[in-house]
Parts: structure tokens; sequence; C-alpha cells
């Protein structure tokens, strides 16, 4: 099965990591295909090798080291992204095969030399193998993801569970914050851009607002950070559910950061786009995200954060193009950031959650919070 199909139906992104074993070895009710599933370390150096074969075809066709120069940089990033983590973060694996995808599209496109080097040949024949074979491991993690969600671990508490019982507690001289969302914030390689900051990632890629809201007590409240930055909504939306629900959980994840004396901000959802969809016709972003939908839950987000003196960290007015969609240099699927995106939406979190550090001191400092 290709990632196009798969991925149609399974939305952007997923859950993110990959079981220890294959689930046909883990559960004998397991439907995903063993032969199919790669183990952790075999995928790992799957996607190296990829990455290393796009890397050495580059030079056999004139023009091709200039013009797939970002696609290269775009897997570079997504591979220390996956290599980075303890367990894999299928959000960054698929933006890999996604620019890889595009690569071998370019690669098709230029005109090659005559005679075209057996050597050559043969790596680009096994490049697009390795990609097949990629795809078909990834089609499998994601049917065993989704049936692993309907289990008993429904909003993937496991996933940080090992590095919560690591972290131990915040520094009096520098406050925790704790970046809740989805693949957005899942990708997000803080300590890059956030150096010397008790930043802690708690993204799972594909996740909904209800799934955050389970993970509150987990993945939050036990963290006891002083604030945190919550990025929510995009996959909802993606999934049809209704905006009076989103706004609920959100509602619920406030009342519960209030009550436990964490500072709530919270960030507008990403603008999207369809610039990309000639690399990938599932680059259409906002046949599944509507434009006016987005807008509707910031419009709310923002009258919610003045309604209760929260910070609101509004990402959308600084990434917004002027017809109304992401801009296209800042991501290359029409919705998760690359780097470029990134160093965009730091200065405004960063902002958003001084401001928000420094009003819960005040506030701490005359007796009362929030």
């Amino acid at each position: 099965m290709k990632l196009v199909a798969v991925l149609t139906a399974a939305l952007v992104a997923a859950p993110a990591y990959y079981p220890q074993t294959p689930p046909a070895a883990a559960s004998s009710q397991s439907t995903a295909p063993a032969t199919a599933l790669l183990s952790n370390n075999d995928a790992l150096a799957l996607l190296r090798r990829i990455s290393q074969l796009m890397e050495s075809t580059m030079v056999a066709t004139p023009g091709m080291t200039r013009a797939a120069a970002p696609l290269a940089e775009n897997v570079k990033q997504a591979l220390a992204n996956i290599e980075s983590t303890s367990a894999q973060n299928t959000g960054q694996i698929y933006n890999l095969l996604a620019n890889v995808r595009a690569y071998l599209s370019l690669s098709d496109a230029l005109p090659k030399q005559y005679p075209f080097a057996e050597t050559a040949r043969k790596q680009v024949a096994d490049l697009r193998d390795s990609v097949d074979r990629m795809d078909a491991d990834f089609a499998a993690l994601l049917e065993y993801r989704e049936e692993q969600s309907r289990g008993a671990d429904r909003d993937n508490l496991k996933r940080y569970a090992d590095e919560n019982a690591r972290l131990g507690p915040p520094s009096a001289n520098s406050p925790r914050v704790v970046f809740l969302g989805d693949s957005i914030t899942d990708g997000w390689r803080l300590s890059e851009y956030f150096s010397g900051r008790d930043f802690v990632n708690r993204g799972i890629s594909g996740q909904i607002t209800g799934e955050m809201l389970g993970r509150m007590m987990a993945d939050v409240i036990k963290l006891k950070p002083a604030a945190m930055l919550v990025l929510a909504g995009t996959n909802d939306i993606a999934r049809v559910v209704p905006v009076s629900t989103i706004e609920n959980n959100l509602t619920m994840i406030a009342d519960l950061a209030d009550f436990n004396q964490i500072r709530p901000v919270f960030a507008s959802v990403l603008p999207v786009s369809d610039y990309h969809k000639n690399v990938n016709p599932r680059f259409e972003m906002t046949r599944h995200r509507p434009p006016a939908t987005i807008l509707t839950l910031n419009r709310w987000l923002q009258q919610f954060c003045a309604q209760r003196g929260y910070i609101y960290a509004d990402y959308f007015a600084s990434m917004v193009d002027s017809a109304g969609y992401l801009q296209a240099d800042l991501a290359d699927d029409g919705l998760h950031p690359n780097a470029k995106g990134y160093r965009a939406m730091a200065p405004i979190a960063l902002n958003a959650i001084d401001r928000a550090v420094s009003t819960q001191a005040k506030k701490k400092k005359k007796g009362r919070l929030f």
C-alpha cells in the first residue's frame, strides 16, 4: 500500500512511536502485517540509507545538487528529528518520505548525461526500492497505531512515561514550561530554538484536543511547570470535530491548569495552504482544514484568552500571506512548519511565555493566582 493511499484516510500525522517488536509478536490479536512493520533499529537504518542514497545520487545529474538542495536539507532535518527522540516520530517520517518522493520526481524531470553511469542508475533504483519499503512499513505502523488507539491507552500516555519519570523537579531559577500539542509541537526541537530554558516538549503527532485533555495529569500537571503553551485544534478540524467540542476541551485544559497554578498560554492554529500540491496531491490542505474554520477557532481562542487574562500566542498573524494561506516558504507540505517556519514561531512563543511567567510571578507575590 502506498503512502498516498494510507495517509489520505489517516490524516497527515499519526501517534509518534514504533513498538519495540512487530505487532504480531506483541499480540496475537493484531491485524497489522508483521512482515511489513520493521523493528525500531531496522526502520532507523532504512531511513538513514534513504538519506545517504539521496545525497549520493544528487551528483549524477547536472544541476541536481542546486535544484534539490532544499529537499536534501529537509530530509536531513527530518532524520535528525527522528534520531534525537527516544521513539520515532511518524510526523517527521512522513515529511522525510514526502521530500524524497519530490526529489525522485525532480530527478526524473531533469535531463541526464548519456550514457548515464550504471552505478548511479543502480543507486536511484535502490533509492526507489528503499522508499517503497519504508512506505510499506509506514502503512503497517499506521494500521498498528490505529488499532492501538482503540485500546486501553487511547491518549498514548505511554509515549512520555519514561521521560516524565526521569525528568526531576524544576529549578527555582529556570521556570519550567510544557509545550502541549500535536505533530507541529512534536517535531519542534525546542533545545535548538530556546537554549538554556527548561522547555519540555509533550507533543504527540496526530492528537486531537480530547486526547491532550486526557494527558494533562501525566504530561503537564505532574511535571510542575510554571506555564504551558498549548497548540491544538488542527487535527480536530481535519477530523470534523465540532468547534464547540474543541472549545470545551480547551476550556477544561485551562481549568485544570488554573487549579494547579500553571499559567496557560494558548497559541493560534496555524494557517494552511495548497501551494505544494503539485509536489504531492495530498498537500492540498485546505480541503480538510478549511481556512474559515481555522479563523473561527482562532477568534474564539483570542476572545477566550482576553476574557481569562491569558496570553495569546498569535502565530497565525505572522505566518499567513495576503491570500489567507500559510506562507509557501514556511512549510513544505502546507501544514507542518519547516526550519524557517519554526524560526518564525520561536520569538512569538518566547515572548508569550515570558509574559505569562512574569504575570504569574507578580500574582504569586500578591498571594493570588489567576
